[in-house]
């Protein structure tokens, strides 16, 4: 296992840094304020899980526990300095695998700004300079033409479907599941390939 805890990742506006106590009462006003917005793509229950934190301050100690342990990093999304999302590169497995996935979800308001895009190449990035992983995936609802945009925009891999792989929302939803291994990333590195997708968008107008 080859990564630092606790980790900070910044570029421009955005920030990605570990949750804290003292985010307790933003965090839970950004839940609040998009349960219906989310309510479609985010993993429930379908039975009673006790090993799934009761509240908030419970999370922050998995999440630590986890990341110390190099199962999972857990990240908050803050662009300026507020609060928008949490990014988490989880399932991390090690030795000849060397691979985890990429989950996240960020507010209403802040969708559509290229927030997202951004924070999960910087993970990557990160995943594959710093943890020096193999391989990164990200599994999609087919519905969610947000993040199939954004598995788009950074060039991930289409590699099928996988049926019923997360419950969600009262039901075991299918996915489409999308990788990239360190040796497809763009040359510079993710966060480098959107900003020079930007560019030449800019040039194209």
């Amino acid at each position: 296992m080859k990564h630092e805890w606790p980790i900070v990742l910044s570029h421009g506006d955005v920030v990605l840094r570990p949750l804290s106590r003292r985010d307790g009462r933003q965090w839970q006003q950004l839940r609040r304020g998009n349960v219906e917005w989310l309510r479609e793509w985010e993993a429930t229950l379908p039975l009673p899980d006790p090993t799934i934190p009761a509240d908030y301050r419970a999370m922050i100690r998995s999440q630590t526990k986890d990341a110390r342990a190099g199962r999972a990093i857990a990240l908050g999304m803050e662009v300026r300095g507020v609060l928008v999302g949490q990014i988490t590169l989880g399932g991390l497995s090690w030795g000849s695998l060397r691979s985890g996935y990429v989950g996240y979800w960020i507010s209403r308001r802040s969708a559509g700004q290229g927030v997202t895009p951004l924070a999960v190449a910087m993970l990557c990035d990160y995943a594959f300079d710093h943890m020096q992983l193999h391989r990164v995936e990200i599994n999609v609802r087919p519905e969610n033409q947000s993040s199939l945009r954004v598995v788009a925009k950074l060039g991930f891999r289409f590699e099928g479907t996988r049926r019923g792989y997360l419950h969600i929302n009262g039901d075991w939803r299918d996915h489409l599941s999308y990788a990239m291994l360190v040796a497809e990333r763009p040359s510079g590195g993710l966060v480098r390939h959107l900003k020079d997708m930007s560019v030449s968008d800019r040039r194209a107008e």
